[in-house]
């Protein structure tokens, strides 16, 4: 009897450290955050799962897929146990923006560490969803299992988090155009380029791409496999070959195939390279001086590490670069003879400052490489100056364009630095030699009621903000100073969405967890913000949450890079804007805004934009006091923006209190040392959705 007890005990403590080949559990997403960024709905929030644990997930469909598309998705475990990975089926996630309830299903096709290997099924998933403007929030709930036979190798499952074309990085990928893989286990530690003719697998690495309504896989051709400092990306070359269609991309490495992740491939999606590789801030081009020089474009001229630099001047030829033109005849993984798209019927632009269009003497593949562009173009004497002027790329004629960027361009043939407010030749050169950052913090709550076209009346809250780095490749995005607003005329106008002239963004800073508390009425106590990316916010807040007028505090747990730390503002009562806001705008008129309340010395924000959408827009901000009991936007900020036509227009009057002080400024501290002049707002007012004519 004593050995068959000691069996027992041996028997149960080995059970405790192995999952059961089956688990029953059920699956709970409670008030995950909804984003549209670019063409695709972004999920992310808290997740249980019974029998197994908590954590997060973060789910991407992509709006460009149809809505029957299919929403990859990961589960991240908390305390280190792995990942899952699978796919939310038809159009859930879809259904709950737009009607508020969905039903549907999800498949686990993978995952790692204790759950490698894993298999899986929720048959019937339920949900709720709150959609308002750009963002909102869902909850979703159903029972399932999870097969973890295989489960726990020791070879870990390659996980792909992100696919994205190479210009943007935003989702779908243009047929022969270069695109990332983004992930954990996706090839081996270190750094691996690849020569023509570009292989598809390399040491038992290779990406996959299978129709998503069954057929045979096609392979891509790899650039490089890059697993360096917790950074694992893959960039490979979609063939020419592959319709325009719905994929599922796997990766194998290791003897280990990913979980799926849903990719469209589209015809074409021009989009110009980066050098900062985000897709939306200092464009990689060359400036031509001779035959043989080449510089960089920069904000000064001189030499870095060996290679000349220099803003563009008026007159000059710039060379741009790009992926997304398109398959051509030639072989995708061989060098290019230089396939010109412009000379076979592509109708290929340029565009400086949102308005200076230029048709480009060449624009098709680099000669040498394979899966991107250059396009030619010499700068018009009419183009607009600065270090950030915003610089666009159309493949059809004008009809759209890509996501905005920016260049350095001097004010005349003779000059050596381009012209920034705000920045001296020094700092430009720091900017240049990469020995200068600006560290950013800021958050904000806002709340505004308006009348939106099909809904009626809404009100709408949010909480949103963080801590941010910028080099010099995201100078564009360094957020505008309020006073500097104030004495400059009031008003600035950028392309995009962004910073002080509306294009690009910086890196985001871990601070930890964020919390908000409010006072008496607003039904906000240590509310949590959530967390994607380092960004934090909360859009819209809980139902019965609101923004009324009294104080509120921010408290930053700490992180990584950012310490502990807190901040107080006071919201302000609003002022009400005389007769309303506009339905019609006449750009060439000016707009004249009157309005009564607020403290003489709150600020009061108008802000508004017109586009072909609500992510592609030109917008403006004029920054006033409410003493001055209103404003009047002059024409010559207006005529900047398109006319709406067919697209978007937008229209706010916000007022908060001047930054001051312990009321809206605190310091946050920088865990390598120093901190961060950071600022907490509070703004409340009415926004609405005129035309621009």
């Amino acid at each position: 009897m004593k050995s068959i007890r000691i069996a027992a005990a041996a028997a149960f403590i080995l059970a405790a450290g192995v999952q059961a080949a089956t688990i029953n559990t059920t699956w709970t997403v409670t008030n995950a955050t909804v984003s549209i960024s670019g063409n695709d709905f972004a999920v992310s929030g808290p997740c249980t799962l019974t029998n197994i644990g908590s954590g997060t997930v973060s789910a991407t469909v992509s709006l460009t897929g149809g809505q029957g598309a299919s929403a990859p998705f990961t589960i991240t475990l908390s305390g280190g146990a792995g990942t899952l990975t699978g796919n939310i089926s038809g159009t859930l996630l879809t259904s709950l923006v737009s009607s508020g309830s969905g039903v549907g299903s999800a498949t686990i096709t993978g995952g790692t560490g204790t759950y490698a290997g894993a298999t899986g099924s929720f048959p019937n998933l339920s949900g709720s969803g709150t959609f308002n403007g750009f963002s909102g929030s869902v909850s979703l709930n159903g029972s399932g299992t999870i097969n973890t036979n295989g489960g726990g190798t020791s070879t870990p499952t390659p996980t792909i988090s992100q696919v994205l074309d190479a210009g943007s990085y935003t989702s779908s990928v243009a047929q022969g155009s270069v695109f990332v893989v983004k992930g954990t286990n996706l090839s081996p530690t270190g750094y691996t380029p690849f020569s023509f003719p570009l292989p598809t697998s390399s040491g038992g690495v290779s990406i996959n791409l299978t129709p998503l309504g069954g057929g045979t896989a096609t392979p891509a051709y790899l650039i490089y496999l890059y697993n360096v400092g917790g950074v694992n990306q893959l960039a490979a070359v979609l063939p020419s070959t592959v319709a325009v269609g719905t994929y599922n991309v796997t990766v194998t490495a290791g003897g280990q195939t990913s979980g799926g992740a849903t990719l469209q491939v589209v015809g074409r999606k021009l989009s110009l390279i980066t050098a900062d590789g985000s897709g939306n801030g200092l464009a990689v081009v060359q400036n031509y001086i001779s035959a043989t020089q080449l510089d960089v474009n920069r904000f000064t001229t001189g030499t870095i590490n060996g290679v000349t630099v220099s803003p563009l001047h008026p007159g000059q030829i710039g060379i741009a670069y790009t992926v997304g033109m398109g398959a051509d005849p030639n072989p995708s993984n061989q060098a290019s003879p230089g396939y010109n798209f412009l000379a076979n019927g592509l109708k290929v632009l340029t565009r400086f400052g949102g308005s200076v269009v230029v048709t480009p003497a060449y624009a098709g593949r680099v000669a040498g490489g394979s899966g991107y562009e250059q396009i030619n173009f010499t700068v018009p004497a009419t183009v607009p100056t600065g270090c950030t002027v915003t610089f666009e790329v159309s493949a059809d004629n004008g009809a759209t364009w890509g996501v905005p960027t920016f260049v350095a361009i001097a004010p005349s043939a003779s000059a050596n630095v381009c012209v920034q407010p705000g920045y001296s030749t020094a700092d430009l050169q720091a900017f240049d030699n990469g020995t200068k950052v600006v560290y950013d913090g800021g958050f904000s709550l806002q709340q505004f009621s308006a009348t939106v076209g099909g809904v009626g009346s809404v009100s709408i809250a949010s909480a949103s903000g963080g801590f941010t780095k910028y080099t010099g490749t995201q100078l564009s995005a360094i957020p505008a100073n309020i006073q500097t607003l104030i004495t400059q005329n009031g008003c600035i106008v950028g392309q995009g969405t962004g910073g002080a002239s509306g294009v690009g963004a910086g890196i985001g800073l871990d601070a930890g967890a964020v919390t908000l508390t409010g006072p008496s009425g607003s039904s906000i106590t240590s509310l949590a913000l959530t967390e994607l990316n380092n960004a934090y916010s909360l859009t819209p807040l809980p139902s019965g949450a609101k923004l009324v007028a009294g104080n509120y505090t921010l408290n930053v747990a700490g992180g990584t890079d950012v310490g502990k730390t807190s901040a107080a503002v006071s919201i302000p009562n609003p002022v009400t804007v005389t007769g309303g806001l506009p339905s019609s705008v006449n750009r060439g008129a000016g707009l004249v805004l009157g309005w009564t309340g607020g403290n003489p010395t709150d600020l009061v924000e108008v802000a508004g934009g017109s586009g072909s959408s609500a992510t592609n827009l030109t917008t403006f901000i004029c920054i006033t006091t409410a003493g001055q009991g209103g404003i009047t936007v002059p024409a010559s900020i207006l005529t900047q923006l398109p006319a709406t036509g067919s697209g978007f227009g937008s229209l706010e009057v916000l007022s908060f209190t001047s930054p001051s002080g312990s009321n809206g400024q605190f310091s946050a501290p920088l865990t390598a040392g120093g901190s961060i002049s950071s600022t907490f707002s509070g703004l409340v007012g009415t926004g609405g959705q005129p035309s621009y004519q």
